[in-house]
């Protein structure tokens, strides 16, 4: 039974984002760092890969869309990636890179302090890339939670890169937010579980982030990309808005 486990979600290769919370006194202290996946799509793929991989076994990895996306792009599996810099992304990583990412897990379970057996997951439990929302229906989230273990009380899920806590069907669903795109309020977003719940946000110096992007980073939109996402551009609304009809709120009454 874990103490404490920090969850850091989507962090999208924003190296300033993830050194601002590994620096956060709680998550130095948790028993684990749990990551939801989405790791690498981003501006600085290795450096952020190297980092992760060099605080050994207290870190704990699970595949997203995006990581999938880019390892299927590298061995060929795939022509094309839907998100602009996720093809220049998979280009920056090494074959350990890539060997890493092939063996992650779509999802885990950990039995957290006051949490009881959680499910740890990118999307939902059962797909990498489903939509589930704050205020999706709740036969949406029956769907979702569909073939899970009756003792499985608590799911944490990513990809929306927006924060909430909700209960579905008895179960506690909680999504931290995005540490490298936060939708609709800038900073790094994550949670910290055991023997509650706590949404973070970790502020940090977003121009001396966007400096060190543009002097690291050599995608060429890098200037575009380091405003818009490091400022948190897209609001909640708009986010929600794109993401709602995946859903499948609009096929049902």
């Amino acid at each position: 039974m874990l103490s404490r486990v920090a969850v850091l979600s989507d962090i999208h290769g924003v190296l300033p984002a993830l050194e601002a919370v590994l620096a956060e006194p709680d998550v130095s202290a948790a028993d684990h760092i749990v990551l939801t996946g989405d790791i690498t799509a981003g501006p600085q793929p290795a450096q952020v890969l190297d980092l992760l991989t060099s605080l050994g076994d207290r870190v704990v990895w699970i595949s997203g869309n995006a990581d999938r996306e880019l390892l299927e792009y590298r061995r060929g599996q795939r022509d094309t990636i839907p998100d602009p810099i996720a093809p220049w992304a998979a280009e920056q990583l090494r074959e350990d890179h890539l060997d890493l990412l092939s063996s992650l897990p779509g999802s885990l379970s950990l039995s957290v302090n006051g949490l009881g057996k959680v499910l740890f997951c990118h999307a939902t439990p059962r797909d990498d890339e489903e939509v589930v929302l704050v205020d999706s229906r709740l036969d949406r989230w029956k769907e979702v939670f569909d073939g899970l273990d009756t003792d499985i009380r608590t799911v944490v899920c990513g990809h929306t890169h927006m924060p909430f806590v909700r209960l579905a069907h008895g179960r506690l669903v909680i999504n931290p937010g995005s540490i490298g795109m936060p939708y609709g309020r800038t900073g790094a977003l994550w949670a910290l579980l055991g023997p509650g719940v706590e949404l973070r946000t970790t502020h940090f110096d977003l121009q001396a982030a966007a400096t060190q992007l543009n002097q690291d980073s050599s995608y060429p939109d890098i200037t575009e990309w380091a405003d818009y996402f490091l400022h948190a551009r897209a609001t909640d609304a708009d986010a929600l808005t794109a993401f709602a009809p995946r859903d499948g709120r609009d096929h049902n009454p």
